[in-house]
């Protein structure tokens, strides 16, 4: 499995270590991933793997649904736009129920 946020692409960075007699050696930075459950009001329950920056994000924009429809679609990754057409048309299922 990929360390990379579901949501917004956030994914391992390189570096160096650098000691005290400068000496510089390669390291990763790895994204702090947790594997999350996610309430939308429409979808119900949906498992994510999201940095814990994506948490903090959805939790300010008021929930998974809103961030989604708020978001552009070039800011998110594949795994995100599915999500977000997915959101969209239960929402247009439930609206045309309704009508």
């Amino acid at each position: 499995m990929a360390r990379r946020c579901d949501l917004t692409g956030k994914t391992v960075q390189t570096g160096n270590n650098v000691s005290h007699a400068n000496n510089k050696t390669r390291r990763r930075f790895l994204p702090n991933l947790q594997e999350t459950v996610m309430l939308s009001e429409v979808l119900g329950n949906v498992r994510l793997r999201l940095s814990t920056r994506a948490i903090r994000t959805l939790e300010h924009n008021g929930g998974l649904d809103a961030f989604l429809l708020g978001q552009s679609d070039r800011k998110l990754t594949v795994e995100g736009l599915a999500l977000k057409r997915r959101l969209e048309r239960a929402i247009a299922k439930k609206e045309a129920k309704a009508a």
